[in-house]
């Protein structure tokens, strides 16, 4: 697609987006079976209702000491990293960066027009027989789903995988009121029944491998016990197809929105999102207002980089678009069709400083590739979006003082930057939020005065050789204090030594690995003697 397709005629001046107010038959899955058998496989509590202000270190504790986590993460998101390098230079070579481009424009000049572009979708949407609701928060978006389910008489639901559900803690809601709600995704059925939560955008139980689902399925299914990854997508697929044909009610979410046509777009790769929307009387699907674009012709562009991004494939296996409820001549379809689209933050991370973080598609690339998700997995980040775009993103949708360490949960190391397939400048948003957290004085005053008295420093040429100095004198003597430092023979500007329990502000890195000594002098002094050296030699 050329860019110069996107509109002539631009729509009108960027205006502040209001919102308006507006066992295998299925019989053993039920409430009353799940929390029977082993119950260390099954978790009190959703891993991410979290107490605000939400501190990591905990988690993050004791996802290092985990290696088995550590095993699962690393081994699934090496493979999709890789993948996605590969098919990328194989279908795009040379252009992939433009690519990236290309789609970051495309995201950018939908949401720069967002007050347009919704009017136009919902327009759109409305003239093809679907309802469509606006929620500004979680409790608006749960109270609508909830009314529709009352007024259709819903008793059991099936529902695709969602992060926006996730977002709004919708099945318990549901639950509730008596609504017995099915997850359908296979990573989230499992999750499920463990009552666990997604880690990963795309691969919602990462943290898990067929041992568990094994146990699981014995468990909670009353089946016999098999690892054999077949058996288990059978036990599934026979008890979902029987919830499908049951459901009053089916809930999406929703990968894009297309403006002109006011289509839903849903991508899977088990096909139960088009089941889910298809056999129940009633559909509703909970959409994030950031998910618009505005043509089929510049969703092309989105689809062809989301699965490439998300899982190294060519394209998604099941690409569902929904326009409208069933029409006369159409032999399946939902005969109503609810368009729940939300705010929930969104709106105020629209200002032109933060807006370029709502390109995101969730493909989950920038998760694959990122060193610091790998060790500590999704949980640790304490919200529905984890990994690196989860660091920018839930501070900004949930307050930045109710989740001050994720800023800092990055190296910088910019990876995430170099994987987004809509070039979201991920490490420049961290900055700015640690920024913010100055300006806001959210960070601790003694952890201010540590970086003030530091960057003065910095500034200085006195002070920062006396820092130096001080420094490497201080470890210099400690590592000569636990031997791991010479006393003579060794080269000056080569012999260091290692510290494995360094004090005060240091002491959390020495906590996981060890610190190398500054050498016995610096840089600087090795210049300045070869220097003197040349020209005595000169002379």
């Amino acid at each position: 697609m050329n860019p110069a397709s996107l509109p002539k005629s631009p729509p009108p001046e960027p205006k502040d987006v209001h919102v308006l107010p507006g066992p295998t038959d299925g019989s053993a899955f039920t409430g009353a079976a799940m929390g029977q058998g082993n119950i260390t496989e099954i978790h009190d509590t959703n891993p991410l209702d979290v107490t605000l202000p939400y501190h990591m270190q905990p988690r993050v504790e004791k996802a290092t000491h985990d290696a088995q986590l550590q095993q699962f993460v690393n081994s699934a998101t090496l493979s999709k990293d890789r993948a996605r390098k590969r098919i990328c230079l194989e279908a795009f070579g040379d252009n992939y960066n433009r690519m990236r481009e290309l789609g970051g424009r495309i995201k950018q000049h939908t949401l720069d027009h967002l007050d347009y572009y919704l009017e136009q979708f919902v327009t759109n949407a409305a003239a093809a027989g679907a309802k469509v609701h606006f929620a500004e928060t979680t409790d608006e978006a749960n109270g609508i789903c909830l009314d529709i389910a009352r007024k259709c008489g819903a008793k059991l639901c099936v529902k695709s995988k969602s992060m926006v559900t996730e977002e709004m803690h919708l099945l318990p809601k549901l639950e509730s009121i008596g609504v017995e709600t099915v997850e359908t995704d296979l990573g989230e059925f499992i999750l499920q029944l463990d009552k666990d939560a997604p880690s990963h955008i795309v691969q919602p139980m990462i943290h898990k491998d067929r041992a568990a689902t094994a146990r699981a399925f014995t468990r909670e299914l009353h089946v016999e016990y098999t690892e054999d990854p077949g058996k288990l997508c059978q036990i599934a697929r026979n008890l979902l197809r029987n919830k499908y044909r049951q459901a009053d009610m089916g809930i999406c979410g929703g990968n894009f929105l297309i403006a002109d046509t006011g289509t839903v777009v849903i991508c899977t790769n088990e096909g139960n999102g088009r089941l889910c929307t298809s056999a129940p009387r009633v559909l509703v699907a909970f959409v994030g207002i950031e998910k618009l674009v505005p043509s089929l012709e510049h969703l092309g562009v989105l689809l062809k980089l989301l699965a490439r991004s998300a899982t190294g494939q060519p394209l998604t296996v099941y690409n569902h678009f929904m326009t409208g409820p069933r029409r006369p001549d159409e032999h399946d379809g939902p005969e109503e069709m609810h368009i729940i689209l939300v705010d929930n933050g969104r709106v105020k991370t629209l200002k032109e400083e933060t807006r370029e973080m709502l390109r995101c598609i969730r493909c989950g690339a920038c998760l694959n590739t990122c060193p610091v998700y790998r060790k500590i997995g999704g949980h640790a980040y304490g919200s529905v979006y984890s990994g690196p775009i989860g660091a920018i993103l839930t501070p900004m949708l949930k307050g930045l003082g109710n989740y001050p360490d994720l800023p800092h949960a990055s190296s910088l190391c910019g990876a995430c930057y170099e994987a987004c397939p809509v070039k979201i400048n991920i490490p420049k948003f961290l900055i700015q939020l640690r920024r913010d957290q100055i300006k806001q004085k959210i960070t601790r005053w003694p952890d201010r005065l540590i970086y003030r008295v530091w960057a003065a420093t910095l500034r200085n040429s006195l002070t920062y050789r006396l820092g130096g100095w001080m420094q490497k004198w201080m470890f210099r003597l400690q590592a000569r204090g636990n031997g791991s430092l010479g006393r003579a023979g060794s080269d000056p500007y080569a012999s260091r030594g290692w510290l494995s329990d360094a004090p005060g502000p240091v002491k959390s890195w020495t906590r996981e690995r060890d610190m190398p000594t500054p050498p016995a002098r610096s840089f600087r002094q090795w210049w300045d003697e070869h220097e003197k050296d040349k020209k005595s030699k000169e002379a």
